[in-house]
């Protein structure tokens, strides 16, 4: 339980830094509460790792070894990805697309919500709706999620839930509280690198797994 575990926490501690649901969390915190706006984060993505863990149990029921192979071909094509993607990448930090496509959706959703000038539990409602819907969607399809989903697939779904839900409320904090700070002091490239070398990490266990078992 406790390598489910780790590999759930490292996954997504790693992976999250600088995706696009980090630099939505940051945007909102900066015009709404801070507070209000981790709750909703922590509230999202514990749903989406929770759904995911369970759709990992359905392909458990596929044979194991159709498991391990897809898990490993999952981690070395999301690992290659992520790398050449860092390659490409400007190695002057500044405004990236993740950055612009998060401030577009997050002023686009600004504009659907009624204003109210004395805070409200109205307001209070739908500004944690708001923070909660943008960061759920941005995580659906991401490939942090289906990354959640073959590591419960082949492990204790549990262990790798908590593990992430873990690593998803250190990430939603660190946007929350410090995002624009380190945003000037560590670039997207720098961890797209990181989350490229974890990634293949990952696929080299899963071929140990596959060779000795």
């Amino acid at each position: 339980m406790l390598e489910a575990f780790t590999k759930g926490l490292l996954l997504i501690g790693i992976s999250e830094l600088g995706d696009k649901t980090f630099f939505i969390a940051m945007i909102l915190s900066i015009k709404h509460s801070r507070k209000l706006v981790l709750l909703a984060a922590i509230a999202a993505l514990g749903l989406m790792t929770v759904l995911s863990a369970l759709l990992g149990q359905v392909a458990s029921l596929l044979p194991k070894i159709y498991i391990e192979v897809a898990e490993f071909i999952l981690f070395f094509v999301f690992g290659i990805k992520l790398l050449y993607d860092a390659i490409r990448m400007d190695k002057i930090i500044g405004e990236s697309e993740i950055i612009k496509e998060a401030n577009a959706e997050v002023n686009a959703a600004e504009k659907k919500i009624p204003k109210y000038k004395n805070v409200s539990y109205k307001n209070i409602f739908l500004i944690f709706l708001e923070a909660f819907l943008l960061i759920f969607t941005a995580e659906w399809g991401d490939r942090t999620q289906i990354a959640t989903i073959a590591l419960a697939a082949g492990n204790n779904p549990v262990a790798v839930s908590s593990g992430a839900i873990l690593g998803h409320t250190i990430c939603a904090a660190i946007a929350v509280t410090s995002g624009r700070f380190l945003n000037r002091r560590i670039s997207e490239r720098q961890l797209t690198f990181a989350g490229g070398f974890l990634f293949l990490i990952f696929a080299t266990l899963a071929v140990i797994k596959i060779i000795t078992t």
